[in-house]
């Protein structure tokens, strides 16, 4: 077995990561074209089909959408957990001084923009679930246009937005995990407390067969689906139980790290299928019927001025502060106008914005005249276009010094 280079994973990986985006991008505009033509009632019925899966007295009835949004999304927060706790173990984030300014910025990233959006909805209760949409950071879609400004880009600043986006999405998960769950079924809770103590005792008995851990992870996922706490969360505590390393053997042979090899296997699952298919479900906004009532409602408002304004003040803002106090340290290779640049483009939520989007509105079932999914797609539009012209300017500057 090849060992590949910590340089040449970390640079396949953002190949991935940036191809990722793009598809990302076709999916959300073929969903878009769909959703205004005249497919759309096929579009809509596609989304709105049953499906159900009984065994016994068990049964799960969903339509088409939330299997995607509770089901695969799973597999999402599944790798993403993998992601982080190699990194927390052995990756950038195990090094104090360099996640400082990544998790500094990070918390200003969350915190603003959730107050720039109820500072528009403070006086309408119904609205205020939303405070979280434009907290998000949308990893695979700011990668894919990093991706445009081609290699010029320097390394610090990819490692920078990835912890960024890492840290981003640790307060995402605490963040649904506190305040989108609805009733909770207690003897759910009691399935899934009575998983990690079998998934512990695999993980101290050195198993490094996926199987009995995906298994186990299955019925932990059915247990959350019905326990009121939403789904998704299984998948994150799933990873954290996936052996980083196997235990040596008495042979020769190395043996291949489960979390890495499930981590490298569920990349392309995620990057070309999960969230494409994500976007495609939740990004068909129908702009025909949309008016200036609507296009201006507070929510669609806080949420546009929420990542676009937000975003950069919250990232630039904090990270600003604490390198004046000297409490963190500005990257070499990374100008002031780059660091503002990446803030701006941290700005584009579109993934999991459209998640706590739907599990702040349409999961709630709230009647609304509004569709904060215009918010989102105009907020992440615009922090995306002016955030790659800024970093043109300032890598061209950075290239002429």
């Amino acid at each position: 077995m090849l060992a590949h280079s910590p340089n040449s994973s970390i640079s396949s990986f953002l190949k991935l990561e940036s191809a990722g985006g793009i598809i990302l991008m076709i999916s959300a505009m073929l969903a878009i074209i769909i959703a205004n033509t005249s497919f759309e009632p096929y579009y809509q019925l596609l989304l709105s089909t049953p499906v159900e899966v009984r065994v016994g007295s068990l049964e799960i009835a969903k339509p088409l959408l939330l299997w995607i949004n509770d089901g695969l999304m799973a597999i999402f927060f599944f790798l993403v957990g993998l992601e982080l706790k190699r990194e927390l173990l052995e990756g950038e984030l195990s090094n104090k001084d360099s996640i400082i300014l990544p998790a500094v910025g990070a918390v200003g990233g969350m915190v603003v923009p959730a107050f720039v959006y109820l500072i528009f909805n403070y006086n309408d209760p119904s609205a205020q679930s939303g405070w979280a949409i434009p907290a998000a950071t949308d990893i695979a879609f700011a990668l894919g246009v990093l991706a445009l400004l081609g290699s010029r880009v320097p390394i610090a600043i990819k490692i920078f937005l990835t912890s960024l986006a890492i840290f981003d999405d640790i307060g995402a998960i605490v963040i649904i995990a506190l305040f989108y769950t609805s009733k909770i079924s207690l003897l759910a809770l009691i399935i899934v407390a009575c998983c990690l103590p079998v998934l512990t005792w695999l993980n101290r008995s050195g198993v490094v067969a996926k199987s009995p851990y995906i298994l186990i992870g299955v019925i932990m996922w059915i247990a959350t689906l019905k326990s009121g706490v939403h789904a998704t969360l299984a998948g994150v505590v799933l990873a954290m139980f996936i052996p980083l390393k196997a235990k040596p053997t008495n042979d020769a042979t190395t043996v291949e790290s489960p979390l890495k090899s499930l981590e490298h296997d569920l990349h392309s699952v995620v990057a070309f299928f999960v969230l494409p298919v994500f976007a495609f479900a939740n990004a068909g906004v129908n702009l025909s019927g949309v008016d200036m009532q609507q296009l201006l409602h507070p929510v669609p408002v806080g949420i546009t001025l929420g990542l676009f304004f937000g975003k950069q003040i919250g990232i630039f803002g904090f990270c600003w502060l604490f390198i004046k106090l000297k409490l963190a340290k500005l990257p070499n290779s990374i100008s002031w106008l780059s660091l503002y640049g990446t803030a701006v483009l941290c700005g584009i939520g579109f993934t999991m914005s459209l998640f706590v989007g739907s599990l702040a509105f349409e999961a709630t079932g709230i009647n609304k005249i509004f569709d904060e999914r215009l918010g989102i797609i105009i907020g992440s539009v615009t922090a995306g276009v002016f955030g790659y012209f800024v970093l043109k300017i300032s890598l061209k500057k950075q290239a002429a010094n």
